[in-house]
């Protein structure tokens, strides 16, 4: 199955969930590719590495896309980051938002979510669920930051990631009621193997890759 025959299978499930995006995660994919995605309607598209997304972001200025930088922050690379991406998904230091106002001076403000460690797994990052509302409000002192919402990687076990989709709904609904003054719209959660599960619990925005562009070359 090619690209097209993709995007129009996960288009068709995406029809209950108007206000749902589809964020193309991009990692190892060529610029070409890309650019062939852009022309069957895609325009978010996210990068976990820094030095390769700021190649095809290059290569690609000519169109209309929105990057989202969705990978573990360096503090050394806040600036680049700040500078060359629309959105940054993995925020869950105080010194990231801190770093990122300061270079962000001067351009549109840094859509902002915050990464959540839903699933308590040692090997990913994220905040407790427990800390979301008072780093939330750490954001909102930073004049060239938005806060857009939440991002979570769950469980791979189905059930353990059932729980925390419901989780991850009802710490975005307090999110949004806490803040309402805010364009708080953005619930990523749902990944190639989970997404029809994280749509039925909430999620805004899916990050699709293999699903969308195949198997990668292995790291």
């Amino acid at each position: 199955m090619d690209l097209p025959q993709r995007l129009l299978a996960i288009q068709e499930q995406l029809r209950p969930y108007p206000a749902a995006r589809v964020l193309a995660v991009s990692k190892k994919v060529s610029a070409e590719r890309l650019r062939e995605a852009h022309a069957l309607g895609l325009r978010h598209f996210g990068e976990n590495y820094l030095q390769e997304a700021q190649a095809k972001i290059t290569a690609l200025a000519d169109l209309d896309l929105c990057w989202h930088f969705i990978g573990r922050i360096q503090r050394n690379k806040t600036r680049d980051i700040a500078r060359h991406f629309d959105w940054v998904e993995s925020v869950d230091r105080e010194i990231l938002l801190a770093r990122l106002d300061q270079e962000r001076a001067g351009l549109p403000p840094l859509q902002i979510l915050l990464e959540v460690a839903a699933s308590g797994e040692e090997n990913k990052g994220g905040i407790a669920p427990d800390q979301v509302i008072a780093l939330a409000r750490t954001v909102l002192r930073y004049p060239n930051l938005r806060l857009r919402g939440l991002m979570a990687l769950v469980h791979p076990d189905p059930q353990e990631a059932v729980s925390n989709f419901r989780q991850m709904a009802r710490l975005f609904q307090r999110l949004q009621a806490e803040f309402p003054e805010q364009a708080i719209d953005t619930l990523s959660m749902g990944t190639s193997g989970d997404y029809p599960q994280a749509l039925a619990h909430g999620a805004t925005e899916i990050r699709l890759g293999t699903v969308l562009f195949g198997a990668r070359p292995k790291e």
